[in-house]
């Protein structure tokens, strides 16, 4: 398996639950960066930065505008705007248009980070009810990531997994409960 830089989780409708389940099992001395994007209502800045920090022992905080990407921390994407990764491994944030109905948007920050990082990216897509995040797959998948989506059958919302299934010719699907070990395990790739 290839060495991981950073593991990029995104998720809409039914994903928050699967963040509180698998965050808290995720060990705390992980070696690459964990990046999430959600779509959630405008105004509810630090609400799911504080929500997560309080579940886990994990560092979260919420990414900052040309803030260097760091491992070993875990970064939300702000709501309200799309979360872009930089090739100088930096967060750009972005106010233009919605894109699949969403700000952030998944396929923006899976598609930049595909370009960042290459090979050494690992994408997870969750629970949703849009196609968001598939193209970002697609794009992470053609420069060599890895690409893993929730088993449908343990989403809340279906729609966003059985997208990714269909169309991005994806590398894992995981349960809920596989996926705090397959996390662990990109640590031990070195």
């Amino acid at each position: 398996m290839k060495k991981q830089k950073a593991l990029i989780i995104g998720g809409s409708a039914g994903s928050l639950d699967v963040l509180l389940k698998v965050l808290p099992d995720i060990k705390p001395d992980f070696d690459f960066s964990i990046i999430i994007v959600i779509h959630r209502k405008q105004g509810a800045d630090s609400l799911l930065t504080d929500l997560l920090s309080h579940r886990t022992k994990l560092k979260v905080k919420e990414a900052d505008e040309k803030e260097k990407i760091l491992a070993g921390n875990v970064y939300v994407a702000p709501s309200d705007y799309h979360l872009l990764i930089e090739k100088d491994f930096t967060f750009s944030l972005d106010y233009s248009e919605k894109i699949n109905y969403s700000r952030p948007s998944i396929d923006v920050t899976f598609q930049s980070a595909a370009d960042a990082y290459g090979q050494n990216l690992a994408c997870l897509l969750l629970s949703g009810s849009n196609a968001d995040g598939v193209n970002g797959l697609i794009a992470a998948k053609k420069n060599g990531g890895t690409t893993l989506v929730q088993n449908p059958e343990t989403a809340q919302v279906t729609y966003m997994p059985e997208q990714a299934i269909l169309r991005a010719n994806v590398s894992a699907i995981l349960t809920i409960d596989e996926m705090a070990d397959y996390i662990n395990s990109l640590s031990l790739n070195n």
